[in-house]
């Protein structure tokens, strides 16, 4: 669907390891600035504990979880808005992202560069957020001066789109990044289509030592994500790894140690699918169950539509199960007795976990 969450951050902070992390693939993850060049993609599964419950029931021959869509993109550093580091290039990298993940260090190791010299969690945040504002100023300022330029035609368009990037740029001037939440939906959609790089959803990862679960530094990170109302999720990237590389026994033999229930990476994955605005239906028979993703707001057509176009031009009606009433009466045909199988329409709002079978014609 061309959703993509981006991993971003300074040099060295733990962008490329939590990357290999999360996907198993070993890229480069070297103590220099600039080992990641070109943006690495990878797929990866989304945690859903629902599918096997699903299976338990249906005992079916496959099954096909979610998955989320991340890119390691190279470090950022101050300047890049202006070309310093390998520049504008991985701007543009962010610009195609439908939301961030940046990954702040909160450790000190003396074995380990830091860009600046030092660790500093609040400083670090401030000098990506700059740089995006910084590129967002300069586009924003084109496209004001065009949008100038046909004010005397008084079209409608041109006019709604002038007043929000004039209000915009006043945000930006000051420092702040833009704040999607503050306009409505017909002006998000607007703002959307500038691509604005300081609009993008983003969470915070706090790369912690494995020895300190807590530090001054991610305290002072959680504090600047609360200010900018997201959150932080503290993660030792490098015991990440290490536990991403174990067989299934013997990592629930570590987290059992560790006294944790899943690895931190499942909450990684989780708020990145969340922060894309995205969510889960699925399709349940003997031969397959499947999560699908679909967008907030999907009505039961465009939710049909991911599995096929034709079930989305021929749709005539879903039958549909929340996931609750399928797991206690343990099936379609139990629900279907207690009255818990719903025949929706075009208008239906698809909820996250239902269970459909469309019915179409083509």
């Amino acid at each position: 669907m061309g959703f993509k969450c981006g991993i971003i951050g300074l040099p060295n902070v733990g962008k490329s390891t939590l990357f290999n992390a999360l996907t198993k693939s070993q890229i480069p993850a070297e103590n220099f600035p600039f080992c990641t060049i070109d943006p690495n993609v990878g797929k990866v599964p989304l945690p859903d504990s629902r599918l096997s419950k699903i299976n338990e029931i249906v005992n079916s021959a496959k099954i096909i979880p979610a998955t989320l869509d991340l890119v390691d993109i190279a470090g950022l550093v101050k300047g890049a808005s202006e070309g310093e580091g390998l520049g504008n290039a991985f701007l543009s990298n962010v610009r195609e992202m439908s939301a961030l993940a940046h990954v702040v260090r909160c450790f000190d190791d003396e074995n380990i560069t830091h860009v600046d010299g030092s660790v500093n969690s609040k400083r670090d945040v401030e000098i990506i957020n700059l740089e995006l504002v910084l590129s967002d100023l300069e586009s924003v300022n084109k496209r004001i001066e065009k949008c100038e330029k046909l004010l005397k035609t008084n079209d409608k368009e041109n006019k709604n789109q002038y007043e929000l990037l004039s209000f915009i740029k006043c945000d930006l001037e000051k420092g702040k990044l833009v704040n999607i939440q503050k306009f409505n939906d017909e002006e998000q959609k607007i703002i959307n289509q500038f691509q604005l790089l300081s609009s993008k959803p983003t969470f915070y990862i706090g790369n912690i030592s494995e020895s300190k679960k807590s530090s001054d530094e991610l305290n002072r990170l959680k504090d600047v994500a609360r200010e900018l109302g997201t959150f932080v999720i503290p993660a030792s990237i490098k015991t990440e790894q290490e536990i991403s590389l174990l067989q299934e026994d013997e990592k629930k033999e570590y987290l059992d140690l560790m006294g944790m229930k899943e690895p931190v990476l499942n909450k990684i994955i989780f708020e990145g699918y969340k922060m894309l605005g995205l969510r889960t239906f699925f399709t349940a028979g003997p031969n397959e169950i499947r999560a699908w993703t679909i967008k907030n707001g999907f009505l039961a057509p465009n939710a049909a539509g991911v599995i096929h176009t034709d079930f989305e031009k021929g749709f005539i009606k879903a039958e549909v199960i929340d996931y609750d009433d399928f797991i206690k009466f343990k099936g379609e045909l139990k629900a279907k007795e207690k009255g818990k199988l719903r025949l929706e329409g075009k208008d239906y709002l698809v909820k996250d976990g239902d269970i459909i079978h469309f019915k179409f014609n083509v």
